[in-house]
């Protein structure tokens, strides 16, 4: 569960423009810039959030479902 969240901050950073590639004659870097990262994870979780209180109120909504199964 723990890889699962950090998999997605991860994503949401790396969506967010938080890394950076940075080579020079002698080296490559990868540059994390941590307010980029904090801003588009908590936008990002945000946004998430929203998704998942649309579900769960449409779902509200749903009076009854009918299931039957005709062979």
């Amino acid at each position: 569960m723990i890889k699962f969240i950090l998999s997605i901050i991860i994503i949401l950073a790396l969506i967010g423009g938080a890394v950076q590639f940075v080579a020079t004659d002698e080296s490559w870097s990868l540059v994390m810039n941590k307010e980029i990262a904090f801003s588009s994870v908590k936008n990002g979780a945000i946004a998430i959030y929203e998704f998942i209180e649309a579900l769960i109120s449409d779902a509200d909504k749903i009076k009854g479902v009918d299931l039957t199964t005709t062979k």
